[in-house]
């Protein structure tokens, strides 16, 4: 059944990437929740560091909600389920506002996200050293798709109050709702990746609450949120409770510093396929717990290889488990550490699990960025050969493999703006590991065909 389903919702993007993002939905996040509010973010595209930086905020997963990836239906569908409960949803945007994957086209931008669950947006805009520039530039991205519901702006990097009071006297054609000035001191440090991994040393309680007061003084929060709640209902199709399905599977999830790049649709999926998520560290555990298959998700693995490296008890135990013949599934981080060996930035070798024959070496430059499409080439742990589904890369290392056996492979990958192919997939027994972060919402029968390998296997 189809429904209208009412969400104060605000979308927040910019001109483009590095206009403080990231750190404005911080901000207001924190400056809603000390008004009472109970608030849920979402990120735009394939990203998994800012997720955990607005999960750690927020006490609460933060979805990505990527068009490509997953489609209209999916978007709706998972922003509609994880917004309930909360009293305000707030979705950060990726690139600036119409980037996607043409310059000709909005599809995968965040106008588009925009667009499929009507979103007011407000637009931050780099400010400094500007005032009817900034007037000029406000009106250019309203006039340029007038269906992207463009509420407001925001002034970012400003210099002063009165820098900010000279904007908003232009000539606007919306509100101006506030500026930040640029704080260089609390700032959240970056790393060759991005944005370093979320925890209580980055997001310390004394930047959370410098930006809380700076969004109370600085923004119009009460205009935000009448804005918030203009959205108009979602039409979607009604919630029904998922028939929770016998849990008959237990599937071992590595999550640590090490490894967390997960996209939560993907846990979700196999929840309500009847998998049981047991949660388990490759840096501090050293056995494995009682399950029927293995799942390895990205991560750091490079920044913690002499730790992953030492600890053989577990390395033993993966060896075990994968002489059983028990599924093991593995994304890029995870990809590395079951390789033979990892290479650092600073050429130390360690040894690792070495289920796929091959060193993992680390470079100072990305190796691969973007879209990508799987087709699978013969029978894996997820499914027959024939599937296809769509993930993202995003890494600095590359594979060096022993010898280019052709058994190895079970991929095709094809990159979203080429029609060539590459081979990948590696596969040795019921191992299966790839570079390429996988999202499931692409194709449901993935998380079907694994927990059904891992059922076959169950010893």
């Amino acid at each position: 059944m189809i429904q209208e389903i009412k969400i104060p919702r605000i979308l927040i993007s910019g001109t483009g990437s590095g206009t403080g993002k990231t750190t404005f939905t911080i901000a207001l996040t924190k400056a809603l929740q000390a008004k009472g509010l109970k608030v849920s973010v979402f990120k735009c595209g394939p990203d998994y560091l800012d997720p955990g930086y607005h999960s750690f905020v927020t006490g609460k997963t933060c979805q990505n909600l990527d068009g490509w990836l997953m489609g209209k239906e999916s978007v709706i569908s998972s922003f509609v389920s994880a917004s309930q409960g909360s009293d305000i949803s707030i979705i950060e945007g990726v690139m600036g506002l119409f980037d996607g994957h043409s310059p000709n086209s909005e599809t995968g931008s965040t106008a588009e996200i925009a667009k499929w669950l009507e979103v007011p947006t407000i637009i931050l805009i780099d400010a400094s050293g500007m005032a009817a520039t900034f007037s000029a530039i406000a009106s250019g991205i309203k006039n340029y798709d007038p269906q992207v519901p463009i509420q407001g702006f925001v002034a970012n990097f400003i210099g002063s109050k009165s820098h900010l009071s000279i904007i908003e006297t232009a000539s606007i054609p919306l509100p101006v709702l506030g500026g930040f000035p640029k704080s260089n001191d609390y700032s959240f440090p970056e790393r060759h990746l991005g944005l370093r991994t979320a925890g209580p040393d980055i997001l310390t309680e004394e930047k959370l609450s410098y930006w809380q007061n700076l969004s109370e003084e600085w923004l119009d929060l009460n205009k935000i949120l009448e804005i918030a709640n203009s959205a108009p209902p979602l039409i979607a199709k009604e919630l029904v409770e998922t028939q929770t399905k016998t849990k008959d599977c237990k599937i071992g999830v590595a999550y640590d510093e090490a490894f967390h790049f997960y996209y939560e649709e993907n846990f979700k999926k196999l929840r309500e396929e009847g998998a049981e998520l047991v949660f388990f560290s490759p840096l501090k555990d050293t056995k494995l717990p009682e399950v029927d298959g293995l799942y390895f998700g990205g991560g750091y693995p490079e920044l913690f290889a002499d730790p992953l490296s030492k600890n053989k008890g577990l390395i033993q135990e993966i060896k075990n488990f994968a002489n059983s013949e028990r599924p093991i599934y593995a994304e890029c981080g995870g990809l590395m550490y079951l390789s033979s060996e990892i290479q650092t930035l600073e050429e130390k070798s360690f040894p690792m699990v070495g289920l796929i024959p091959g060193k993992a070496i680390m470079g100072p430059k990305l190796k691969s960025l973007g879209y990508v499409e799987v087709h699978t080439e013969k029978r894996t742990i997820l499914g027959e050969a024939g599937i296809r589904f769509r993930g993202h890369q995003f890494r600095y290392s590359d594979l060096i493999l022993e010898n280019e056996d052709e058994s190895l492979f079970s991929y095709h990958i094809r990159k979203r703006k080429s029609e060539q192919t590459t081979k990948e997939g590696y596969t040795v027994s019921n191992v299966l590991a790839s570079y390429v972060h996988a999202h499931w919402a692409s194709n449901p029968e993935i998380p079907k065909n694994f927990i059904a390998s891992c059922r076959r296997f169950k010893v």
